[in-house]
């Protein structure tokens, strides 16, 4: 068996004291190993453009009729594609932010939802082409439960992942850390150490 390889997705504008960058690293530890490799994609750090008029273009343009000019544009979101098909697992630390996904990860999502790479078209409707793999969405709110009826961002995200063709997605709850006991706290901190989590189960 190969050494695995981790993409962990850090979205928190916070660098220091996020819950979701604290789960998400220790997630991407245990799912690497002593063998494995993890690349981290901060989206704080450097952030994701916007989809434009331009990039639209180029994307929607036959791969072999671009210009170099469209083949620039695309680069970024080209490499970041390359990350998603390269990794074995994928961890996506993911605060809500007003009862929605950070804009910055919304950014990275536009950026890597494309016909041809990540997802076709077929008679049968859009079909995702990032199969065999597993995603795991790290929670992390203040006030929001996860799932709840204003819970936006963890329902979102499972079903981009399952369009672009991820569907084994797990969930880690860090909702409502800071007003969990620190026994909790630390259960769910062993969780993410041992990345022992059944599909679509989040820590309680």
């Amino acid at each position: 068996m190969s050494a695995p390889t981790i993409l962990q997705v850090n979205s928190s504008a916070r660098l220091e004291g996020s819950v979701s960058r604290e789960l998400s690293q220790l997630l991407s530890q245990a799912l690497a190993g002593e063998s494995g490799t993890v690349t981290v994609r901060d989206l704080a750090e450097t952030p994701v453009p916007q989809v434009d008029a331009g990039w639209v273009g180029a994307n929607f343009t036959d791969p072999a009729e671009r210009t170099q000019a469209q083949r620039d544009i695309l680069k970024g979101s080209d490499a970041l594609v390359g990350e998603l098909k390269a990794a074995d697992q994928i961890v996506i630390g993911m605060p809500i932010y007003n009862f929605s996904i950070p804009a910055s990860l919304k950014a990275w999502i536009d950026q890597i939802a494309r016909a041809r790479e990540t997802f076709r078209y077929s008679e049968a409707g859009p079909e995702g082409l990032l199969t065999g793999k597993t995603a795991w969405i790290v929670v992390a709110s203040g006030g929001v439960p996860l799932d709840s009826g204003v819970d936006f961002a963890t329902p979102y995200l499972r079903q981009v992942l399952n369009f672009v063709g991820i569907t084994d997605i797990r969930v880690i709850d860090g909702s409502r850390w800071d007003f969990r006991e620190e026994t909790d706290r630390e259960a769910i901190r062993a969780l993410a150490r041992t990345a022992d989590v059944q599909p679509a189960q989040a820590a309680e």
